[in-house]
C-alpha cells in the first residue's frame, strides 16, 4: 500500500476494506441454509479435462425447487466426476444422477446444525472485522510515518485518521448487517 497523503490514505482504506466485505460476503454465501442456492456449491471442484475445475465451469446450475439443486453437465461424461466433487466438498449433500443431470437434494437443517452454522457465520464475520481493523492499522501507521517524515502536517494527519476511522466504522457496520441477515436466514426459517 503506497500512501502519499491523507485523502489517498482514505481511498486506499476504503478500497481494501470493501474487498474484505466482498470476501466475507462470498464466504457467507457458502454457508448453507435450509433453502437451495447455487452459492453453496461455489467451493466444489470437479476433476475434468485433466485438472480441478469449479463446478460452474463444467455444468449449468439451477434451483428448480426450494430444496433441490440441479447440475446439468456440459459434457455428459463428467457426471461421475461432478458427483464425486460434490461429495468430496464435505457440504453434507448426497447427489444422485439419472444419466443426464445430477440432482442435489438439500436436507432440512436440524436446530443443532443451525446453531453450528450460526457459530461459523459469527467466526467468518469476526475474521472480516479483524481484517478491516488490520487495514485501518496499516493505514494509520503509514500516516504516522508521513507525519514523522514531515510530508504531511499534524492537521492533515488528524483529519486523515478521523476519516479512516469513519470508513472503518462504516465497513464494520456492513459486516454486522451481513451477519444479522445470515443469522436471520439460518435461525428463523
Amino acid at each position: 500500500m503506497s500512501i502519499t497523503d491523507g485523502p489517498s490514505a482514505a481511498a486506499d482504506a476504503r478500497e481494501n476494506m470493501a474487498g474484505q466485505i466482498e470476501h466475507v460476503r462470498r464466504e457467507l454465501a457458502g454457508v448453507r441454509t435450509g433453502r437451495a442456492s447455487v452459492g453453496i456449491l461455489d467451493s466444489v471442484r470437479v476433476e475434468a479435462y485433466g485438472s480441478q475445475m469449479p463446478l460452474n465451469q463444467v455444468a449449468s446450475l439451477s434451483v428448480p425447487e426450494s430444496t433441490l439443486l440441479v447440475a446439468n453437465p456440459f459434457d455428459p461424461s463428467h457426471i461421475g466426476a461432478i458427483e464425486r466433487g460434490i461429495q468430496a466438498a464435505n457440504l453434507g449433500l448426497n447427489p444422485t444422477n439419472d444419466g443426464k443431470v445430477v440432482r442435489i437434494p438439500i436436507p432440512v437443517l436440524t436446530n443443532d446444525r443451525r446453531k453450528e452454522l450460526s457459530r461459523i457465520v459469527h467466526q467468518l464475520t469476526e475474521d472480516g472485522r479483524n481484517s478491516v481493523r488490520g487495514i485501518r492499522r496499516q493505514v494509520n501507521d503509514a500516516l504516522k510515518k508521513l507525519l514523522k517524515a514531515k510530508e504531511i502536517s499534524e492537521d492533515d494527519e488528524r483529519r486523515a485518521l478521523d476519516e479512516v476511522q469513519k470508513i472503518t466504522d462504516a465497513h464494520i457496520s456492513q459486516l454486522d448487517e451481513l451477519q444479522k441477515a445470515k443469522d436471520h436466514e439460518l435461525l428463523d426459517t
